[in-house]
């Protein structure tokens, strides 16, 4: 990286003079003194050379096409900013196509099939499994899980007290995880 010397021009100057004249040029004097340092900066966030230097070529095009829109009174902390900025912009496009590519099955792809089956198949268990559980926590899983009925309406409809209906649900639940890791078990 060159650093401006007595006859070199400062950054500043540089700046000036494409603005003044539009040549190129003064831009690309100032994009060689701090190429490495883009380039480094890529790097630490692109994790890929070929990326990192495809990305310092778009930064210059960048600069060439926004340096006439900006009062850069500090080129090096300004094209630091742009260039990092630019890979958070990469970052997130590559993040962003990754989770579409993710969510969206290809065209060769089919949606599998085997959750629908699972699902099938748990719920043919689970009719079985409840009708193996006692009568009283068929009862009282059945209007609470399935007709989300509360305790005390199931009190009352059932006849059974508060204590009663909360055992049999609980004692309920605890069968139905069992029978059902039995049958499952079994049809394998």
């Amino acid at each position: 990286m060159n650093q401006p010397s007595d006859t070199q021009p400062t950054d500043q100057e540089l700046l000036l003079r494409f603005k003044a004249d539009g040549n190129g040029q003064w831009i690309g004097m100032l994009f060689d003194r701090y190429a490495l340092l883009l380039l480094g900066l890529c790097m630490k966030y692109l994790k890929n050379e070929e990326d990192a230097r495809d990305s310092v070529q778009q930064i210059f095009l960048k600069v060439l096409s926004d340096a006439h829109k900006h009062d850069i009174v500090f080129f090096k902390a300004w094209i630091y900013q742009v260039t990092r900025n630019h890979c958070l912009m990469q970052l997130r496009h590559h993040k962003d196509v990754e989770l579409k590519e993710s969510h969206m099955p290809g065209v060769a792809e089919q949606e599998d099939p085997t959750p629908h089956v699972q699902k099938d198949e748990m719920l043919a268990h689970m009719q079985e499994a409840l009708g193996l559980l006692g009568p009283e926590q068929a009862v009282c899983v059945r209007l609470f899980y399935l007709e989300k009925k509360s305790y005390q309406e199931i009190a009352d409809q059932t006849g059974f007290s508060m204590l009663q209906v909360k055992s049999y649900i609980q004692n309920g639940k605890r069968n139905l995880r069992i029978l059902l890791e039995k049958l499952s078990k079994n049809k394998r």
